[in-house]
């Protein structure tokens, strides 16, 4: 279907041979679909308009899901697991016709099993793949699912682990939580999370009650509460899926999970930490389809991305993003590791941990706990003939003094710090004890970075907020006068947040000649400040009301993440 596809978009003049070819080449070793591919490379704008072209091509209707509310009756004929794995879903039933979404109509086994499934006749639509995934995860939730097991543990009267002062044994906890039930109960949170594109799942123990948390778009949302007598026995078996002492009770324990999800690996770190009522479990989930690793689709303005770009092909010097946890600076580098990535190049990274693997780079998994530290690795790799350096984050005047001393001598180097802003960064490497002067020789960019929340486009609607408001953000009355602001209404194709996905808000500080002048005349960091928005640096505030007048965020997150 792949080539069929590329030589439809040829002849359509959609691409040139030349785009099909790379593309080709491209999946071979990423193993995406072509249409991903193409989306990625720029050659084909979106999801949406592919999946319009392939409809004329095969003569199909084609169908926006995030117009339309579908009746959850229709939608429960092709059972859960069906829709899931061919990616499918029912729209409507015309008589004895179920109409149905697909986004790949060339599967005509799919569309006989669902006939044979329904009793009905079947009328494919086309739809994109990224549109159905996300109103099969809204139609067949998993919380009635969740709440059958938990029925189900109960009829079969499970044996379950109950706090008291006399600790079970290894093998209690095994026996116990091998039940099938609880199995298929931990097994759907975590399912049920990837599926959502959540970052990480917190599961807590209180006095009286169990608490599952998604962090979904940078927020914890709070799910179906689970009964608190099976606490002891989910996180044994979390601790069983990770490798984990269960009889360990007392002390913080740190594992991975590697699940398979549809056609992909993705992997859970787990951290185990003990508190006054129980262990509290957190699973940070690093699903290799929820990183997004292209520059332009980061969030960057036009020239806020000249600038990075053209920094980040220098043939020498330190680049540092810095920023608080959760702001997506790791997903940043290795977009930039990403575009530079080519067999001349040697490029080794320190990480804390490795989150995704990358062909073509050498990773190094940092392990304090045995002497890996950020700055052993680093002086490893400078054994090592690399070209370019990641360092996952300066933490100390000695990781920091290598990172220089290894910029200064030929070497690329990208790291993080945390930082509220890129002019004091400046100060904050001075106070590890490196000298102006070699801050000013060596670093060649920096850059600040938060996310924001994107309005929802299913629920969009303008909202009413004063000018008053919109003045104490920053903006003059002659951009109020004519702004429209908007906002989330909530539905359920966003879970009733009015917000979907996140994109990054960067203020980008080139060191120039004259910055550098400054950092060795020891100016401050308000001084490299003002001068560095002369030379016309977005601070993160601006930056963050750029996205507020595209209608892409809301005031709320501006107010939230810049000050």
């Amino acid at each position: 279907m792949s080539r069929e596809l590329g030589e439809m978009l040829v002849r359509a003049g959609k691409i040139t041979q030349e785009q099909l070819a790379q593309a080709l080449d491209q999946q071979k070793e990423t193993k995406e679909k072509l249409g991903e591919v193409l989306i990625r490379m720029g050659a084909i704008s979106d999801e949406e308009d592919l999946s319009t072209f392939v409809g004329r091509q095969l003569n199909i209707g084609g169908l926006r899901l995030a117009d339309i509310e579908l009746n959850p009756e229709v939608v429960k004929m092709i059972p859960p697991d069906i829709a899931r794995k061919f990616n499918v879903i029912a729209i409507s039933k015309l008589g004895k016709t179920l109409i149905v979404a697909i986004s790949d109509p060339n599967n005509i086994y799919v569309l006989d099993a669902i006939k044979f499934i329904t009793g009905c006749a079947v009328q494919p639509v086309i739809s994109p793949e990224k549109a159905i995934q996300k109103a099969i995860d809204t139609y067949y939730q998993d919380t009635a699912g969740i709440d059958q097991i938990l029925k189900g543990l109960k009829e079969e009267g499970l044996e379950v682990i109950e706090e008291s002062d006399d600790v079970p044994t290894e093998q209690d906890l095994r026996s116990q939580v091998q039940d099938k039930p609880l199995v298929k109960l931990v097994d759907s949170i975590i399912a049920d999370a990837i599926r959502r594109g959540c970052s990480d799942i917190h599961i807590e123990s209180y006095e009286k009650r169990i608490r599952v948390r998604y962090r979904e778009d940078g927020n914890l949302m709070e799910m179906s509460p689970l009964p608190f007598k099976y606490r002891a026995a989910i996180i044994s078996r979390v601790k069983i899926m990770a490798d984990l002492d269960i009889s360990e009770r007392r002390l913080p324990q740190d594992g991975r999970i590697k699940v398979k999800f549809g056609d992909r690996a993705v992997d859970l770190r787990v951290s185990i930490l003990p508190t006054i009522f129980g262990e509290k479990v957190v699973m940070r989930i690093l699903d290799p389809r929820s990183v997004n690793v292209d520059l332009t689709k980061l969030g960057f303005s036009e020239n806020s991305l000249e600038e990075f770009s053209q920094a980040i092909h220098l043939p020498y010097g330190m680049i540092l993003v810095t920023g608080p946890t959760g702001s997506g600076k790791t997903t940043t580098l290795y977009s930039a590791l990403k575009q530079i990535n080519t067999t001349n190049i040697n490029i080794m990274t320190a990480e804390d941990p490795v989150e995704f693997n990358f062909e073509g780079i050498n990773q190094v998994a940092v392990k304090s706990d045995i002497g890996l530290t950020f700055a052993a690795g680093l002086r490893s790799f400078l054994r090592q003939d690399p070209d370019v350096i990641m360092v996952g984050e300066i933490r100390d005047g000695e990781t920091a003094e290598i990172a220089v001393r290894a910029a200064l001598t030929g070497h690329l180097v990208f790291s993080t710090l945390h930082t509220n802003d890129a002019p004091t960064t400046i100060d904050r490497l001075v106070d590890m004890d490196i000298p102006a002067y070699l801050v000013a020789s060596c670093v060649k960019l920096i850059m600040a970075q938060r996310m924001v929340r994107k309005i929802c486009v299913s629920c969009k609607q303008e909202a009413n907020v004063p000018p008053g408001t919109l003045e104490t953000l920053g903006l003059l009355p002659s951009e109020i006068k004519n702004l429209k602001v908007y906002q989330g209404k909530g539905c359920p194709a966003c879970n009733s947040t009015g917000y979907s996905g996140r994109t990054g808000v960067f203020e980008v500080m080139p060191v120039t000649p004259e910055i550098e002048r400054m950092i060795l005349s020891k100016a401050s960091s308000a001084e490299i400040r003002d001068y560095a928005i002369g030379e016309g640096m977005l601070t993160l505030r601006v930056a963050a009301l750029e996205k507020l007048k595209k209608g892409i965020t809301t005031v709320e997150e501006v107010l939230a993440v810049t000050a």
